[in-house]
């Protein structure tokens, strides 16, 4: 009889062929090991991962790329007009300054578009070293309002009679005094520079109401006009009977609060227009009207809202470079202010006419400026105000011009000798005009200057050079 108890050859073969199969384990790493690392295996991510990082790594690049592409399409501008800050002044003279219209976009704050002006203007102004004024608006109108002001105190100074006495501000102080010192403006062109559909509607309804406008404020409304229509009077009661004169004395010290807190309001929003769009040819030029206005350059800006239009808006974000260039064009164009032409007019396609046979009015060129940018706006721009429906929206009422103004205005350009040196920056060819493009600085030295204790060349060549002044020489 056969022992139950010992193991038959088969099955015992089975665990030691399988432990032959399997292969030894890698030893751990000792310096892995003393640090209490597990043992890293490479291997290929497992399919979730690899959706990750490709979507991560893709979009990572696109981002990089783009932003290193929009530092060089600014730096190529910049390098452009860079030869603008090495010139010299004479004492007596002011540099030239232009003028910023910057407003809030419509449905966002004015933040947004001073972030916009910071990114994409004004690293430009600081390369050429021009001086800027803003005129800025957080509410519709107040751009406006703001240009027409201006232009009506030039024509004040320049000798237009007006009854308006003026209120002494910061402005006016340092006007008298460099006026008084002999101090002047820069010679040569200024320009405006203005940055939105939404401000270019308000400048060009500024431009007309300053220039065409009277000097002085229209008549205030009447009590009348102001007084809003009164619901009818309760009916009187059956028995006639007239009001006790105790209800009469309790509302009359009710009325007397009332009226003062009328005069102690401050009037709200911008101030009201001098003159309607429909009085433009009814007006006079005054006479200090020049013969040609300064020269003013429209900028892009592209705002979206909504949550729907996520797409749209990632696209945007990864090919700021576009905008970037465009941008750095126009304001290139405003501070070099060497070439420029006047604004023309387009004729719609006949196939857009409602009837083929009707001759096609002129359109300015005034008028359909970043006009595509209107359907970006905010659903909440186009509600009209119940209470006031006659009330005027700079943003929302077609541009109307005066053919003598428009005629007297132009637009900055770049000129094709410009544009050629500006691709002969970009390639690398040329650089600032006077000077040579220094030589390549390595990476690890950047880092090194930049976020180490290195210096770069410039900054040890303007380190003053100290003589003994401990008398170690024994001297």
């Amino acid at each position: 009889m056969a022992d139950s108890s010992n193991p038959k050859p088969a099955e015992t073969a089975g665990p030691a062929q399988s432990a032959a199969s399997k292969p030894a384990s890698k030893p751990v790493n000792p310096a892995f090991r003393m640090m209490g690392l597990p043992n890293i295996k490479f291997r290929l991510p497992s399919r979730n991962w690899m959706i990750f990082w490709t979507i991560t790594g893709s979009f990572t690049a696109a981002l990089i790329y783009d932003r290193r592409e929009k530092r060089r399409a600014q730096q190529k501008w910049c390098d452009l007009v860079a030869h603008l800050s090495k010139e010299t002044l004479p004492v007596e003279q002011m540099r030239r300054k232009i003028t910023v219209f910057l407003a809030a976009p419509p449905g966002d704050g004015l933040r947004v578009a001073r972030d916009h002006f910071k990114e994409y203007v004004k690293p430009i102004l600081v390369a050429a070293a021009v001086d800027y004024q803003v005129i800025e608006g957080r509410r519709e109108g107040e751009v406006r309002a703001g240009l027409a002001e201006q232009i009506r105190k030039t024509r004040r100074r320049a000798g237009e009679p007006s009854s308006v006495v003026e209120e002494p501000s910061v402005e006016g102080v340092v006007y008298d005094t460099r006026t008084h010192l002999g101090i002047t403006d820069e010679p040569g062109p200024k320009g405006d520079l203005v940055i939105g559909r939404h401000t270019w509607k308000e400048y060009i309804r500024g431009l007309h109401e300053g220039w065409l406008g009277p000097l002085d404020p229209p008549p205030a409304p009447t009590e009348d006009e102001q007084q809003p229509q009164q619901p009818p009077s309760s009916p009187a009661p059956e028995d006639g009977a007239p009001e006790t004169p105790e209800k009469q004395e309790d509302t009359t010290p009710s009325e007397e609060p009332k009226k003062e807190e009328e005069k102690k309001k401050k009037p709200t929003g911008p101030t009201p227009t001098y003159l309607p769009t429909s009085a433009y040819d009814l007006q006079p030029l005054p006479p200090t009207l020049p013969a040609t206005l300064d020269g003013s350059v429209p900028i892009a800006f592209p705002h979206l809202l909504g949550f729907l239009n996520t797409p749209i808006r990632i696209y945007r974000y990864l090919n700021r470079r576009h905008l970037a260039d465009e941008i750095g064009r126009d304001v290139a164009a405003l501070v070099l202010a060497s070439s420029s032409r006047p604004y023309t007019e387009t004729t719609p396609d006949s196939s857009e006419s409602l009837t083929p046979s009707s001759d096609p009015t002129p359109i300015p060129e005034q008028q359909t400026i970043l006009a595509t940018a209107e359907r970006d706006w905010h659903k909440s721009v186009h509600r009209t105000d119940e209470t006031q429906p006659d009330k005027e929206r700079e943003w929302l009422d077609p541009i109307v011009l005066d053919p003598r103004l428009a005629s007297r205005m132009h637009r900055y350009i770049v000129s094709p000798e410009e544009e050629s040196r500006a691709t002969r920056i970009a390639s690398g060819e040329e650089y600032i005009r006077g000077e040579e493009r220094p030589a390549p600085v390595p990476v690890w030295q950047r880092l090194w200057v930049k976020y180490g204790y290195g210096e770069d060349e410039a900054t040890l060549q303007r380190r003053p050079i100290l003589g003994n002044l401990d008398n170690e020489d024994g001297e």
